[in-house]
C-alpha cells in the first residue's frame, strides 16, 4: 500500500472489519481494497486459523480483543484505532466491484469538505449457490463510509448499525458490494443460531415481552414477504429456501426471547422441589 504522490494528496481512507476465523475469505475481501486504501484496520477476536497470517499479507493493522460483547462494541473498538478522515467498513465475505471504488472515490473527492455525509451502496448477495434478486435481497442498501471523527456504530450485540446524527446526509453511490454469504447449509445454521439467541438477549435486556404465538406468526410473515411480497419465487429453488429458512430463524429467535422469559432453570427447579431425603 505505497502511495505515489498522486495519491498522498487524496482523501485518506481507511478499511476497517472485525473478524475472526475467517482465512477462507479474507484474501479476496482484502485483494479488492487493498491497492487504493490509505490502511486497513482489523480487529480479530482470537482467531486460530490462517486470518492473521492473510491480515499480515497486506500490511493489515491487527489488534485482539477476545472479550466479546457484541457487533456493536467490536466496531467501535476497530474504529478507534482507523488514523484516516474517512472509514469504509467491510466483512471478510465481501467484496468492493471496481464500479463502487471509482464511485467511492469520485464521492470522497466531491465530498471531502461535507463533514455529516454518509455514503451507501447496495449489496449484491450470493447465497446457495447464486445471486439474490428478491426475497428483499436487493437491492440491500448499507451505510457504510463515513467520516471517523462524525459518527460510529452503535453498541447493539446484533444487527448493529451506524448512528444518522439528525443533520447526517446519506449519499447513494453506485456499484454493487458483492457479499458471498451461506456456503452451506450447515454454515448457515450456525451463523443463524449465533444471531438468534444474541438477538434473544439483547431483547430480554431491553425488557422486550413477547407472547408463544408471537414466534408463529413473525415466522409465517416473513415467509409470506420474502416468498410472495418480495418475489423470492423468481429466485427459483433458492429463493423458497431462504424463505423457509428465514422463517424459521424469526420462530427460533422469538421462541428463544419466549423460553428466556417463561422458563425455570434445572437450578430454580430443584431448589424449589428438592428431591425427598
Amino acid at each position: 500500500m505505497t502511495q505515489s504522490p498522486e495519491t498522498s494528496a487524496r482523501v485518506r481512507l481507511s478499511a476497517a472489519l472485525i473478524v475472526k476465523n475467517e482465512a477462507a475469505k479474507l484474501d479476496a475481501c482484502l485483494a479488492s481494497v487493498a491497492d487504493w486504501v490509505d490502511e486497513i484496520v482489523i480487529v480479530d477476536s482470537g482467531s486460530t486459523d490462517a486470518t492473521l497470517d492473510i491480515a499480515a499479507k497486506y500490511g493489515a493493522k491487527v489488534h485482539t480483543y477476545i472479550d466479546w460483547q457484541g457487533f456493536g462494541t467490536q466496531r467501535q473498538r476497530a474504529q478507534a484505532h482507523v488514523q484516516c478522515e474517512w472509514v469504509m467498513w467491510l466483512d471478510a465475505d465481501e467484496r468492493v466491484t471496481p464500479e463502487l471504488k471509482q464511485s467511492l472515490q469520485a464521492a470522497l473527492q466531491q465530498y471531502q469538505h461535507e463533514r455529516n455525509v454518509i455514503f451507501e451502496f447496495n449489496r449484491y448477495s450470493w447465497a446457495f449457490g447464486k445471486f439474490i434478486r428478491h426475497c428483499g435481497w436487493y437491492p440491500d442498501r448499507v451505510l457504510r463510509v463515513y467520516r471517523s471523527d462524525y459518527t460510529a456504530y452503535n453498541d447493539a450485540l446484533v444487527h448493529e448499525s451506524v448512528v444518522q446524527p439528525q443533520d447526517a446526509k446519506v449519499v447513494n453511490l453506485h456499484g454493487d458490494l458483492l457479499h458471498y454469504t451461506f456456503d452451506s447449509l450447515p454454515h448457515y445454521m450456525a451463523k443463524q443460531t449465533q444471531y438468534a439467541g444474541a438477538w434473544a438477549l439483547q431483547k430480554q435486556l431491553q425488557g422486550k415481552k413477547v407472547g408463544y404465538g408471537s414466534a408463529l406468526s413473525h415466522a409465517a410473515f416473513t415467509f409470506v414477504k420474502m416468498y410472495v411480497l418480495k418475489r423470492g419465487f423468481l429466485d427459483g429453488k433458492q429463493g423458497l429456501l431462504l424463505s423457509v429458512l428465514s422463517a424459521q430463524f424469526v420462530y427460533v429467535k422469538y421462541m428463544d426471547l419466549w423460553l428466556k422469559q417463561n422458563t425455570a432453570s434445572a437450578h430454580d427447579y430443584e431448589a424449589k422441589h428438592p428431591l425427598p431425603k
